[in-house]
């Protein structure tokens, strides 16, 4: 068993239960998925892009993800219907707690001058959402073997969030690095 599941079920419910009254375990929020999204940029050659980010992705998640493509043609983008603008891959149960236990103990420590994550990046339904700018940070991707240097999103979406707060409260006894007060 993954170590931040492990932790979840035995610490976290537990210290929620308690500090926001719910009786009942399946009450309390939870870490449902985690999704990562990584644009493709407006570069000549789009499809190679795509296959490079994709491999990219695979070696970081440990799933293999999948293309998005524009639903309609921009003509001031130079974008046609059917192209490629970005790769997404979606994580459920242990492969997500794996990812999260590796962007919260390896990769971030790895940003350079870190001072943690924002305490604000939360929407209404309380599911967190953290743009990086580099995906080098992560172990598996070898800077030689990479095209360029690109950004990527991922979003933690919480269940059985109350509150903003009651989500905060969820990452942060995960261990999610957040600042001291912004």
């Amino acid at each position: 068993m993954n170590r931040k599941k492990q932790l979840y079920q035995q610490e976290v419910v537990p210290a929620l239960m308690a500090k926001f009254g719910k009786e009942n375990p399946f009450a309390v929020a939870k870490l449902a998925k985690i999704t990562v999204n990584v644009g493709v940029g407006s570069e000549s050659n789009r499809q190679q892009s795509a296959d490079a980010v994709m491999t990219q992705l695979t070696k970081m998640t440990g799933q293999r993800s999948h293309v998005t493509s524009a639903r309609m043609s921009i003509a001031s983008f130079k974008l046609r219907e059917g192209d490629p603008v970005g790769v997404a891959v979606t994580l459920r149960g242990d492969r997500m707690w794996d990812f999260f236990d590796k962007l919260v103990s390896l990769a971030l420590p790895q940003v350079k001058d870190f001072s943690g994550v924002s305490r604000t990046a939360f929407d209404q339904a309380g599911n967190y959402t953290l743009g990086l700018t580099e995906q080098i940070i992560f172990p598996e991707i070898v800077y030689d073997e990479i095209d360029r240097v690109r950004g990527l999103q991922v979003v933690m979406t919480v269940q059985n969030a109350d509150s903003r707060e009651e989500s905060f409260e969820l990452l942060e006894k995960l261990g999610m690095p957040f600042r001291k007060e912004e």
